[in-house]
């Protein structure tokens, strides 16, 4: 998958930062081209705007504590580094 296929939305904002969460073994993250398309955007925009975080498992709505696919170490990451990420921007 790439960001330039005909499901994307166009080219990321100029300045506009961002972070990518996600399973590396996750069926629809990993398996279906989301993770190349991270990869790909961060390449693209820089590492300066564009941050993207791999977690070892294969869970899509890991961060989510009301199913059987929560994760809880991984959650902590997440939440330490969105958090981490939005104080940059205030």
């Amino acid at each position: 998958m790439s960001l330039t296929e005909d499901w994307s939305f166009g080219l990321w904002p100029d300045g506009l930062p961002v972070q990518i969460h996600g399973m590396d073994h996750d069926p629809y993250f990993a398996d279906e081209g989301d993770l190349e398309a991270a990869r790909e955007l961060v390449a693209i925009v820089g590492p300066q705007l564009a941050e993207l975080f791999v977690y070892p498992g294969d869970k899509h709505l890991f961060t989510d504590s009301s199913l059987p696919s929560y994760d809880p170490a991984a959650t902590a990451l997440v939440l330490r580094r969105s958090v981490e990420f939005l104080d940059k921007l205030g």
